[in-house]
């Protein structure tokens, strides 16, 4: 499986940014599909998660009410971020699982990972 997460950038607080995730790889296209951040110094942390139905979500607190996962086909899943913040500053990561599962809030809880995109919000 192979991620490419892209849609990045600089924007201000309040701003918004949509990031996009792309998959390939897998022959049914059956992908789960979380995204994760790690701000500098920090280590990285979930912020959204999609089935690969599009059936289910789930967000982390800090983001819930302000960005939005969604899937635009099979392989490619979107991340709008409104209402941005300062804090929200990080490298995002998209990452995929074989199986779906409301619980897996962990980096380790996924086994394929894409590069990260750089997301800067200014105040």
């Amino acid at each position: 499986v192979q991620l490419q997460a892209s849609g990045g950038g600089l924007v201000q607080a309040g701003g918004s940014l949509r990031l996009s995730c792309a998959a390939s790889g897998r022959t049914d296209n059956s992908y789960n599909i979380g995204w994760f951040r790690q701000a500098l110094g920090k280590s990285r942390e979930f912020v959204a998660a999609v089935s690969w139905s599009g059936n289910s979500t789930k967000y982390a607190d800090s983001v819930e009410g302000r960005f939005t996962i969604s899937r635009g086909s099979p392989t490619t899943v979107y991340l709008q971020m409104d209402s941005l913040k300062p804090e929200d500053t990080a490298v995002y990561y998209c990452a995929s699982r074989i199986y779906w599962s409301r619980y897996a809030l962990t980096p380790a809880s996924y086994e394929y990972w894409g590069q990260g995109t750089q997301v800067t919000v200014s105040s």
